[in-house]
């Protein structure tokens, strides 16, 4: 029963209360798995790719969009959370706008991507549905919609391995961080029919390995918008 009281907006609720601690987070490089491999493996499938414009939609403080400007992109960061796009404005790096998932739309952006991505920012059910059924009309043709998110076979725990909520925690965060969001745990099979029945076809599935522990540290899906 108590998996029906975990919702969207109870993600959001704990991003609001957690925008200080986690800005501290990223500033002061203490999340170990960005630092050893999902940082890099995200820059580089966009990086190789070598698009004009990028949409980061959950972009949080900012520094996937500003690391992406600094090769030359054209770069607009979202987020629903006022305080990150405040704070991902007073770098002076990229263009940001307050945005929920649920708004995101071609008709509210007035503009088109070459590449939208999701670095860790679907954590919900369903404004994870809604950002999939939006993502085809925000890009250019022959666009790429990239989402990087926790592996589904690692980070399944102990368990069932089937879709549904999942409470969270900040085990191994800074003791800062309070009220942790719940998330919405999704197969393999799940992610990729979100792709397909959205109008993409998946070109690769990558799964960045911690080399200290030699499990995957993510899953990186890219689809191809299908014509």
């Amino acid at each position: 029963m108590k998996n029906k009281l975990l919702s969207d907006e109870q993600i959001m609720d704990s991003w609001k209360n957690n925008v200080e601690p986690w800005v501290s987070a990223i500033q002061n490089e203490e999340i170990e798995s960005r630092l050893l491999v999902t940082n890099q493996a995200i820059l580089s499938t966009i990086i190789e790719r070598a698009p004009k414009t990028v949409l980061d939609v959950g972009c949080g403080e900012g520094w996937l969009a500003r690391e992406l400007v600094k090769q030359g992109i054209d770069v607009l960061g979202v987020d629903a959370v006022p305080e990150f796009i405040e704070y991902a404005g007073k770098e002076g790096v990229g263009r940001f706008k307050t945005l929920s998932y649920e708004d995101l739309s071609a008709d509210v952006l007035l503009e088109k991507f070459d590449i939208v991505v999701c670095n860790f920012s679907l954590l919900g059910k369903d404004s994870v549905y809604h950002v999939f059924g939006q993502v085809s009309s925000i890009l250019e043709k022959n666009g790429v919609f990239i989402v990087q998110t926790i592996h589904p076979i690692a980070g399944c725990g102990d368990d069932k391995y089937e879709d549904g909520w999942r409470e969270g925690s900040w085990v191994g965060f800074s003791k800062k961080f309070c009220d942790p969001a719940p998330w919405y745990f999704r197969k393999l099979e799940t992610w990729k029919t979100l792709f397909t029945a959205n109008g993409f076809r998946l070109s690769e599935i990558l799964e960045p390995l911690n080399p200290k522990t030699g499990v995957p540290a993510s899953v990186i899906f890219i689809g191809l918008l299908v014509d």
